[in-house]
């Protein structure tokens, strides 16, 4: 029993260093809607404090005992807001009366997300880009979408997947490109403490498989990526 529990353990941590990711679809529980927000600060917060308490902090001491609380206000209303699809962003389109048929992009989004291996900062940006097929965003839209999405535990790779379906569907068209270019603390901060290394993931759809859009796109973004 030992054996297996040293072996399950092992494999944990082979898997969050490696980055893996089981599906596009955030895994959620049926059930992870039942509680109310303030219920699950509530609990949140309860276990916190144990935590905190188990590592050996005095949590009567006026810098720590307020912590618990401000993590899990913290958790709900901010760093994993994008769990919730009450949260998500309305998604209007409008027609494309000006006939505008080039491809549009967005870069230098700011991303701010949570590993979900090790509940440590992914920091980076991205770059979104599309051509339209007869609809158009608002273009706070596109980094409100990049912020939903980042608002929870993630791999890049499913937010990257996630944007880029998302615009999709919002726009009817193929043609989407999604590009991200992030640090991870779990690799800076920990294991092999790598504060130079950055990870890129790309997901090109439609048109933008095309190479002389895709070089188009790259010189557009001009950050030195060659993908």
């Amino acid at each position: 029993m030992k054996d297996d529990k040293v072996v399950n353990e092992l494999l944990m941590d082979e898997m969050g260093d490696s980055h893996a990711s089981s599906s596009a679809v955030t895994p959620m529980r049926p059930d992870a809607f039942d509680l109310t927000d303030s219920e699950k600060k509530a609990k949140i917060e309860e276990h916190f404090f144990k935590i905190m308490e188990t590592l050996g902090l005095d949590m009567t001491d006026d810098s720590l005992k307020g912590t618990p609380h401000r993590v899990s206000k913290m958790f709900i209303n901010e760093i994993f807001h994008g769990l919730d699809p009450k949260n998500k962003p309305k998604m209007s389109t409008f027609s494309n009366k000006y006939g505008y048929n080039k491809m549009l992009v967005e870069k230098n989004i700011s991303v701010n997300s949570t590993c979900e291996h090790h509940f440590l900062p992914i920091v980076g940006k991205a770059h979104v880009a599309y051509i339209s097929t007869g609809n158009v965003i608002g273009l706070s839209k596109i980094n409100r979408i990049v912020d939903y999405y980042s608002r929870r535990p993630q791999v890049q790779e499913r937010l990257t997947i996630q944007i880029m379906e998302e615009l999709k569907n919002a726009l009817q068209t193929d043609s989407v490109a999604v590009i991200i270019e992030a640090q991870h603390l779990c690799v800076t901060s920990r294991g092999i403490t790598d504060r130079t290394s950055t990870t890129v993931t790309v997901e090109y759809s439609g048109e933008f498989n095309n190479e002389s859009t895709k070089s188009e796109l790259l010189k557009y973004i001009g950050n030195g990526i060659n993908i």
